[in-house]
């Protein structure tokens, strides 16, 4: 009998030593190697610089100054009461964004080549949208615009939305002479806004239902009207709609730096076009590409 017992008292000692090694081996975490941790964050780190790189390409920090002289336009937009100088005045201080630049842009005379920057990007539409709805030109007479069966020229989101005129902003549509384009400048004008889009829709700019559209509409009659070379007038329309929406094309960029495409070096005809920056095309991009939101406040919205 202590043959057995003995064997017994064996059996549960190491019963229990197995025990306790499990229960220590339960409890103890596994901890990811250092070495693959350091990989994670300098792979982390090394993406952030990669976007940081793409968002100065894009949208320069210093800004893009367009050959483009602003003059009196601003003058005679207030004039003809297509802008209330008070109301545009008054929304940016309210929002705290007002510099005395805009003064200036608004109501002062011989007024340099137009700049474009992170902060005055939305100014810039403003101003632009203004332009673009009022100055006279054959686009705006178009039956996409002035179809009745889109219930008129008056309902859309740049034309009825636009309430910092004086009076009714149909008055002003496709009302005022600010520029006269010749029938080689409107060729350009009408061949480059079938072929530029914007993220927030699917039409072109040759239907500027928006005030992006109706903005870059007004940009490309003054890049036309000053005899800016067609592949300059592109590239321009490129820099102002990245300002307009960065996360877009800082995102744009990144997919084509995945591709090795240097953003530089990429085509703007390309990516203005609607595989790319229509709202359908970019959506479908971002199943290619994750997308990038960065601190800027864009433009979307005036």
């Amino acid at each position: 009998m202590s043959i057995f017992k003995k064997k017994d008292s064996a059996s549960w000692v190491l019963m229990l030593v197995l025990g306790v090694i499990l229960l220590t081996a339960r409890i103890i975490p596994v901890s990811a190697p250092a070495v693959d941790q350091d990989k994670s964050n300098q792979a982390i780190n090394e993406n952030a610089a990669i976007i940081a790189t793409l968002e100065n390409k894009v949208i320069p920090p210093s800004g893009v100054v367009l050959p483009v002289v602003w003059g009196d336009f601003g003058v005679e937009l207030v004039d003809a009461g297509v802008i209330d100088a008070d109301k545009l005045i008054s929304l940016y201080r309210d929002r705290g964004l007002f510099e005395d630049s805009y003064t200036a842009l608004l109501l002062g005379r011989n007024n340099g080549k137009l700049k474009i920057t992170r902060d005055n990007a939305s100014y810039w539409l403003n101003l632009l949208w203004a332009f673009g709805l009022a100055n006279k030109n054959r686009i705006l007479e178009t039956n996409e615009m002035l179809n009745s069966e889109n219930g008129g020229a008056g309902r859309f989101a740049s034309t009825g939305g636009w309430t910092l005129a004086k009076g009714d902003p149909m008055d002003h549509y496709n009302q005022h002479n600010f520029v006269e384009l010749t029938t080689n400048q409107q060729a350009v004008v009408d061949r480059m806004a079938h072929g530029i889009y914007r993220p927030c829709c699917n039409n072109s700019t040759y239907f500027p239902d928006c005030n992006h559209g109706m903005a870059m509409l007004g940009l490309l009659e003054l890049m036309a009207f000053q005899d800016v070379p067609e592949d300059e007038m592109w590239r321009m329309a490129l820099a102002v709609n990245s300002y307009w929406f960065s996360d877009t094309y800082v995102t744009i960029a990144q997919y084509f730096n995945n591709q090795n495409i240097d953003w530089d070096n990429a085509d703007p005809k390309v990516i203005l076009g609607k595989e790319y920056s229509s709202a359908s095309g970019y959506q479908q991009l971002l199943t290619k590409v994750d997308p990038i939101q960065l601190n800027t406040n864009g433009a979307c919205a005036a």
